[in-house]
């Protein structure tokens, strides 16, 4: 498979963590808690961080929020967690910096909706909050929404179209004033002090195929690092398939130089899922890897066992468990591709494949299943042991096969 070549841009710092076309794809994700809460967030932050997310977004709404971003940093320290922190400012927040200085400091980039500066004054509150993150050294994200566009450029938009006779639809000027929005936002925020270098563009809309369309004629008309994601991706399934459909398809183009994936989650549900979903659409296009993958068989009428299920589990759950030592022993270990298939169909092609695979005996096949390494059949495991032992297997691979690595990378 070709990577696809990321359209030029420039390196973008936040905190940290570089983003734009010369560096990977960056993960971000976003607390849901009160901002207030100092240590609620924190350990929320620290959840998000220690499942993948470099950059955390968090909301920024009032004095009392505005005033607990220097303890969640502290906290934040305390715990060992290094992930910058972005503060997510609508309608007020030209005042909250203001008033809050450690928190301007504290943060390491600021998200300003052009649509949410306020109303009578929107270029002046704009320009304040510019001038902040000027005079901090912070890198300011311009986020426009389909859902909060700023009004007075759509009707001047809108009074355009109509006055011109092109009859262009509704949507399309939608787009084109979200378009608009955002990149006279970024003339404006270096006619204020920001540097060039100092500005991510977003566009989000709520649709799979109006994401795309606003994302390529972005990029056509402009070289600042994009981040990617539908503003309100929905729950479950819905959200992580529409997210993976719209976002597969931009970067796939070389389009996006972060993403998030917006999930509504479950009551008391897991923050961290949309993590995994945004490194899961990453890995799947092999522009970055950061777990081993287990390739598995559907089952069908050969498998009616559900052995090779529970062992394709078993498997997946073993590598996650085994992950947070691994990764600090065997960076590479993340590059490792393990096969686990259900019968003699697919399972010894697929296992060849595959770094390290295991093809198990069909429902009436010979109760064997061969293991093949490195794409050559090393042992055929038989009996009531052949997770045990096939873990055994996987361990050793690991340790021969990553351990050089990491051993030649330290010297």
């Amino acid at each position: 498979m070709t990577v696809p070549q990321r359209r030029k841009t420039p390196t973008v710092m936040v905190g940290g963590v570089a983003v734009g076309s010369e560096h990977p794809v960056v993960v971000q994700s976003m607390t849901n808690t009160d901002t207030a809460d100092a240590k609620g967030t924190a350990e929320q932050i620290a959840l998000l961080a220690g499942a993948g997310s470099e950059i955390v977004r968090i909301t920024v709404n009032t004095d009392e929020a505005a005033a607990a971003v220097p303890e969640i940093a502290e906290r934040l320290a305390d715990l060992g967690v290094t992930v910058p922190i972005v503060g997510d400012f609508h309608y007020n927040g030209h005042l909250l910096l203001h008033r809050h200085p450690l928190a301007a400091v504290a943060l390491a980039k600021y998200r300003i909706n052009p649509g949410n500066v306020g109303t009578k004054r929107r270029d002046e509150n704009f320009r304040t909050i510019v001038a902040i993150a000027a005079a901090n050294g912070k890198t300011v994200r311009i986020g426009v929404n389909w859902g909060s566009l700023d009004q007075d450029l759509l009707t001047e938009l809108m009074d355009e179209n109509a006055r011109s006779g092109e009859g262009r639809d509704a949507k399309s000027v939608y787009i084109e004033a979200m378009l608009q929005s955002a990149l006279r936002s970024a003339v404006l925020a270096e006619e204020a002090g920001l540097g060039h270098d100092r500005i991510i563009i977003s566009a989000k809309v709520s649709g799979v195929r109006d994401l795309v369309q606003v994302y390529r004629d972005l990029a056509s008309r402009c070289d600042y690092p994009l981040h990617l994601g539908l503003t309100e991706a929905g729950l479950g399934t819905k959200g992580i398939i529409a997210s993976s459909a719209a976002l597969s398809v931009l970067l796939s183009e070389g389009i996006g130089d972060t993403i998030r994936v917006s999930l509504t989650p479950r009551p008391n549900g897991d923050r961290s899922e949309e993590v995994r979903v945004a490194q899961q659409i990453l890995q799947s296009l092999e522009l970055r890897n950061f777990a081993p993958q287990v390739t598995a068989c559907p089952g069908c009428g050969r498998t009616t066992s559900t052995f090779f299920q529970h062992m394709a589990e078993d498997i997946q759950n073993y590598l996650k468990e085994q992950m947070p030592q691994w990764q600090s022993r065997y960076p590479d270990v993340v590059n490792m591709k393990v096969a686990v298939m259900g019968c003699v169909v697919n399972g010894p092609g697929e296992s060849k494949h595959a770094n390290i695979g295991i093809s198990l005996p069909g429902t009436f096949e010979d109760p064997k299943a061969p293991v093949y390494i490195d794409g050559a059949l090393s042992v055929t495991l038989k009996g009531d042991s052949i997770v045990p032992e096939f873990l055994r297997i996987l361990d050793d691979y690991v340790e021969r096969n990553y351990r050089s690595a990491a051993v030649s990378a330290t010297v």
